[in-house]
């Protein structure tokens, strides 16, 4: 028997090939616990896909990213002027149990062994973890002067938040594509490596602390 293996999945963004093909790679077995890092849907070509594939997993947890946050709180509040325009392809081809998954989504997922949680965005660097907002740890990027967590594209000389913090615990998260590279910092990895861009689609295996990955077909958007 395979030893037991945590194995986190990057940011899937509705490239439903692309998961197909990194979990065949990764030789999936039902000993494994698969961790899903946020935003399994939007910009990529089958959300659908996706959605029908990892439903079908065992031993799968999932965390709530941010487009499946602003998904959720279009569902709660029916407030259109929050969505985007890629929003509305996937709006179209959810159903009632789609809802109730994305409702069940968590944000954090620690596992105490390794000393390690999982996290779609991340965290602010001076407050606990455990403290932090879920708006906070599904959109943080950057971080202002003044503490306070921005958008890369919006303010590209702030620091990322991964190289002010200072663990324990050791973070692996996503939300911030690099295009076939994860983010390496000392106490965080970053796995975004932006398939939906073009990039690849990215695992983090435990207790090997070994990276698989599998090309992006193409990119999807730019």
């Amino acid at each position: 028997m395979k030893p037991t293996r945590i194995i986190a999945i990057g940011d899937v963004h509705g490239c439903s090939r692309e998961l197909h093909d990194l979990l065949h790679k990764l030789q999936i077995t039902d000993q494994d616990t698969l961790i899903f890092i946020g935003d399994l849907v939007n910009r990529g070509p089958d959300s659908r896909g996706v959605l029908d594939c990892v439903k079908k997993l065992k031993n799968a947890i999932f965390i709530l990213g941010n487009h499946e946050l602003r998904l959720l709180n279009f569902h709660l509040t029916g407030d259109k002027s929050i969505l985007k325009d890629y929003d509305y392809p996937t709006l179209n081809v959810l159903n009632y149990d789609d809802w109730e998954f994305f409702k069940k989504m968590i944000p954090t997922y620690y596992v105490k062994e390794y000393d390690t949680v999982f996290v779609h965005g991340g965290f602010l660097p001076n407050i606990p973890w455990q403290k932090q907002s879920l708006d906070v740890i599904c959109h943080v990027q950057v971080v202002s002067p003044d503490g306070k967590p921005k958008k890369r594209s919006k303010y590209p000389h702030y620091p990322l938040w991964s190289d002010l913090w200072q663990g324990p615990p050791f973070v692996v998260y996503g939300h911030l594509p690099i295009k076939n590279e994860v983010e390496r910092g000392i106490w965080s990895l970053g796995i975004d490596t932006a398939c939906v861009y073009g990039g690849s689609l990215t695992a983090y295996i435990l207790p090997s602390k070994t990276l698989v990955s599998v090309p992006a077909y193409q990119a999807y958007i730019s």
